[in-house]
């Protein structure tokens, strides 16, 4: 004959149990949260994490150096790098620049002084699919620029000069600016001819040279 076990044992035997399983449920709640948050924090912070890559656009009017955003834009980020590498954006320019507003750098395909070779060319004309992201367009930003099909950006690009909240999830941002905010200030008070929705400098702001370097070992990986 079975021992008779007491009903309260039993009752106290079952809540333990029952308490056991709601820790353990709230603890994998907690951890999927958390690990949810993690994932998205990449895309969704204002300030995401630089890559240790630097590119430097140096101009009459002083140097201009950016970061990339490599877990943002990732295809992004190695198209432009990959255009600079090949040296690309020598020769190239400002074509716009609207106070408070973007300083933004031509297409290469039309905007260099200098011919492009077939490896040059090749690159330029390839487009990117469009990498949105909840990062915001604030000052220092580079944000792609591109037609109204969304996967249409090639080597076309805003530094932004203000706050421009309008533009956010509608452009692939894939860096910022980490020196070089004087330059840009510069560029800010130049004279300017407004052409149709673009406001342009009246003087052709020369891209003169490029370079790039890696801010952990010296050498130029993303």
């Amino acid at each position: 004959m079975a021992a008779r076990v007491p009903i309260r044992r039993l009752i106290t035997g079952a809540l333990f149990l029952l308490s056991v399983s709601v820790t353990l449920l709230l603890l994998s709640s907690s951890s999927d949260q958390a690990l949810s948050s993690s994932e998205n924090k990449l895309v969704s912070s204002s300030d995401p994490e630089l890559g240790s890559a630097r590119v430097v656009f140096q101009t009459k009017y002083g140097d201009i150096e950016f970061g990339f955003y490599p877990h943002v834009a990732p295809k992004t980020v190695e198209h432009i790098f990959k255009l600079v590498r090949l040296g690309c954006y020598n020769t190239n320019h400002f074509f716009r620049v609207d106070k408070g507003f973007v300083a933004q750098v031509a297409d290469v395909v039309g905007g260099r002084t200098a011919p492009m070779n077939e490896e040059q060319r090749k690159e330029a004309e390839k487009t990117v699919v469009g990498e949105f992201s909840k990062v915001k367009h604030v000052r220092g930003i580079l944000s792609m620029g591109r037609y109204a099909d969304p996967d249409s950006a090639a080597s076309s690009f805003s530094i932004l000069l203000g706050d421009a909240p309008h533009l956010d999830g509608q452009y692939a941002i894939f860096g910022k600016v980490t020196k070089g905010d004087e330059t840009l200030r510069k560029l800010e008070e130049l004279p300017t001819r407004q052409e149709g929705i673009f406001v342009m400098p009246i003087e052709r702001i020369t891209i003169q040279s490029t370079y790039f370097y890696d801010t952990e070992n010296r050498k130029a990986v993303i």
